[in-house]
């Protein structure tokens, strides 16, 4: 099988046959176009940019005093296990991330009552964001 891998600004194609892979090509990665330069004439629209502080994103909410829960990899949250006010143990599972096709717990750092949760079902989490508050 073939595959396209990017690493540091360049395109490795790798050929993976038999538990052996080889190197086929190298190349330099383009840089990705941004969105508004494709579509310039859809950024003058002033109902768009007055809608987006309505509803800001989980990252810029407040969070609750307590210990912070964050997220140990980057990856698409598959379920909560826990909701507000649940009393939780240390090493509890508190939510399943999934990241390259597999599932990674996130468990409780100290026994609390969880105060917040941040982030919702099926939301792009990166590393370090803060999931729930304990």
């Amino acid at each position: 099988m073939k595959y396209k891998v990017t690493l540091n600004g360049k395109v490795y194609e790798v050929e993976v046959e038999k538990g052996e892979a080889m190197l086929i090509d190298e190349y330099e990665a383009k840089a990705p176009v941004p969105a508004a330069a494709a579509a310039p004439a859809a950024a003058p629209a002033p109902a768009a940019p007055a809608a987006a502080p309505a509803a800001p994103a989980p990252a810029a909410q407040a969070t609750a005093a307590g210990e912070q829960v964050k997220s140990p990899l980057p990856g698409n949250v598959l379920q909560i296990k826990v909701s507000v006010g649940q009393a939780v143990k240390a090493g509890e599972q508190l939510a399943i991330i999934e990241a390259m096709k597999m599932e990674n717990e996130v468990l409780a750092p100290k026994d609390g009552t969880v105060k917040q949760i941040l982030v919702n079902k099926g939301q792009t989490v990166a590393t370090g964001d803060v999931l729930m508050v304990i």
